[in-house]
């Protein structure tokens, strides 16, 4: 298998994938085909530019047997590009047990040409008790040893190395939803196996409960184990979860709920979904939406109206795609999903839990084109500004006898300042730096590098609790005052620093000692101010 990245952020990448039937650009939305009772006209798909659809194997099986093995799945289902088959796991978790062996489902979608196969598997789903959940993970992976058995001893993938062809992809279908150490594991043995896909299963029910948090997790343990291999999500079809899931590192999901949720009369929209009787005016462009009004569609008759309604739920989920790989190609994910997360309060619980992902650091480039955005505390844990932290504590100081810490300039650099540059040229004793209530402590010599003069910040200065919003600044100044406990300081203060200083520990201990002075800033004082200041200290 064959897997580019060309593009990153987060843990989002843009990608290529080498299949059978084309390249597939990831991250993408496949979305379900029905291969005998499909309502939307496959042709849709193709006019809406979908490269890859996902279609089940099992109602294949049953319904086709022969005739599918005969034509294979692209004539049957009439779609030229990538086709994703999910052998049967859906069913079992809706109907229980299905009748068909593992080897036998394996040798189906080997015979009907399927691009990428997905083995059978035995869905834990969610709340499943813990030695339920054990068992049914076994199963998967008993299933996917056999599975690999009946793939190693099968021609049909030497024919296609021999014509030059990509062979079929396999995906490791990973189990075990809330109970993380399951899905660590069996995530593991699957990568041993030799999988170079995971499907991610069983998430349906935490989305339809919109419990984006626990969905964060299992996502971050799954990386914790396969950090580099692409990750396919299963049921993933809503434009609140997309994102989210791109950030944390999938890179595919299937989902029908563009016809489940027009079967309902709901019509998706970016942040969420609205009963189409409740909606006055449609905030979508679409052909769909400019063709009628809510009330127009409402009252066609229920196929026609579901038809209609399942195209422009298309529309929304390729458009969710196709923004979120234009934010990681501006390096503006980390923007993206935080004006994603003010949509739902749980999906801002979720986003909350990023800071803890380390994984997320690894993805983010070290230097972006353009200037990054810090709109509002949580911002100082975006990997941009954890990475610029733990650089500048790393920087050594100079043998200068005095520190001067000045509050940040609207001028980028800082060293390219008028008051940088006077106070440099009159007084060589004192080495400068200014400080970002994001960024921490900034050396003069590191303000050009990214992102210290990459940036454009927004706070509420005049808050009263600036220090508890900004834990990671009190942490930085801590820091940086135990390091340099031997020399003078003089911290020109704004409201901001001045908030900050009284909570800084290291600080209250020496208040009485002469090291460490205070100079409230303010702008009218200018250089001269300070410049007399400094000559009378």
């Amino acid at each position: 298998m064959s897997f580019e990245v060309k593009y990153n952020d987060l843990g989002g990448r843009i990608g290529k994938l080498e299949t059978a039937h084309g390249t597939l650009e990831t991250p993408v939305f496949i979305p379900v085909i029905h291969p005998v009772k499909q309502i939307v006209d496959i042709e849709f798909f193709k006019k809406l530019g979908f490269k890859a659809v996902i279609t089940n194997a099992y109602i294949a099986l049953r319904y086709y047997g022969d005739e599918a093995r005969k034509r294979g799945i692209h004539k049957i289902i009439n779609f030229e590009d990538v086709i994703m088959t999910d052998s049967g796991g859906y069913q079992v978790l809706e109907y229980g047990e299905i009748e068909v062996e593992p080897t036998e489902m394996a040798e189906f979608e080997i015979d009907i040409g399927t691009d990428i196969a997905v083995p059978l598997d035995k869905p834990t789903g969610y709340g499943l008790q813990y030695n339920k959940a054990v068992e049914y993970v076994n199963k998967t992976i008993k299933n996917a040893e056999e599975t690999l058995e009946v793939v190693s001893r099968n021609n049909i993938n030497h024919k296609k190395k021999a014509q030059g062809k990509p062979d079929t992809i396999w995906a490791g279908p990973v189990q075990g939803a809330e109970h993380l150490d399951l899905v660590k594991m069996s995530a593991s043995i699957f990568d041993k196996m030799g999988f170079n896909l995971m499907a991610l299963g069983s998430p349906v029910e935490l989305m339809e409960a919109y419990d984006f948090a626990m969905l964060s997790q299992i996502i971050y343990n799954l990386k914790q184990v396969i950090p580099f291999k692409p990750i396919h999500l299963f049921g993933a079809g809503h434009p609140l979860t997309i994102p989210l899931a791109v950030a944390l590192g999938c890179d595919m999901f299937d989902s029908a709920s563009y016809i489940l949720y027009a079967k309902d009369n709901r019509y998706l929209y970016s942040n969420g979904t609205a009963r189409l009787n409740e909606i006055t005016f449609f905030p979508c462009s679409c052909s769909i939406c400019n063709s009628f009004t809510p009330r127009e569609l409402l009252s066609l008759d229920e196929k026609s109206r579901t038809i209609e309604l399942a195209k422009h739920n298309l529309y929304v989920l390729k458009m969710e795609v196709n923004t979120v790989k234009h934010a990681i190609l501006e390096g503006r994910l980390w923007e993206y999903i935080m004006i994603k997360a003010h949509s739902h309060p749980k999906l801002m619980e979720a986003v909350r839990s990023l800071k803890n992902f380390d994984n997320l650091d690894y993805g983010t480039p070290m230097f972006k084109k353009k200037a990054i955005y810090f709109n509002e505390p949580y911002d100082q844990y975006r990997p941009e500004a954890k990475r610029f932290r733990e650089m500048v504590t790393k920087y050594e100081l100079r043998e200068k006898s005095k520190i001067l810490l000045f509050t940040e300039t609207k001028i980028h650099p800082f060293y390219t300042s008028k008051i940088f540059n006077r106070i440099k040229n009159k007084f060589s004793e004192i080495e400068i730096f200014s400080y970002n209530p994001y960024l921490g402590i900034i050396p003069a010599e590191l303000s050009d590098i990214f992102p210290a003069s990459h940036n454009l910040i927004s706070y509420d200065s005049d808050s009263e609790n600036l220090a508890n919003e900004y834990p990671t600044f009190v942490n930085s100044l801590e820091k940086f005052l135990q390091k340099n406990n031997n020399k003078v300081i003089i911290i020109v203060a704004n409201n901001f620093m001045n908030q900050v200083i009284s909570f800084v520990h290291e600080y209250k201990d020496t208040k009485t000692k002469s090291n460490i002075k205070i100079l409230n800033y303010d702008e009218h004082v200018g250089c001269k101010g300070l410049e007399k200041y400094l000559k009378s200290d």
